[in-house]
């Protein structure tokens, strides 16, 4: 397994494919994402995600069955593995605690007007 460092794209990635269930597969995760985060991802980035991610061991793929619409390409599906769940939770965990420390003064943002 590789190093277990999840990075900020990693996260929103596994958590999209938690979102899709069943039907994470690679646009499905691009349309998703680009919807949740309202930016433009690429479909690259997508696929290096995902394959990082299961190198990780914190994803897990199979293939569907073959289709007419897909010109006889099958689906690569995903599914987070328990190693992928511990991870999110790890990192929800982690920002949970800090956001708890931030004291509210911390973000007050002081103009002056002339």
């Amino acid at each position: 397994m590789k190093g277990t460092y999840l990075g900020e794209f990693e996260e929103i990635v596994l958590l999209v494919i938690g979102i899709l269930n069943d039907q994470a597969y690679g646009v499905a995760i691009k349309n998703e994402l680009e919807a949740q985060s309202q930016r433009t991802i690429s479909i690259g980035a997508v696929h290096a995600a995902t394959n990082r991610l299961e190198e990780k061991g914190y994803l897990e793929s199979e293939f569907g069955d073959v289709t007419k619409e897909r010109g006889g390409k099958r689906k690569k599906y995903y599914k987070v593995t328990v190693y992928g769940q511990k991870a999110l939770r790890k990192a929800m965990d982690l920002r949970t605690q800090m956001w708890a420390q931030i004291d509210a003064s911390s973000f007050v943002v002081k103009t002056t007007f002339g």
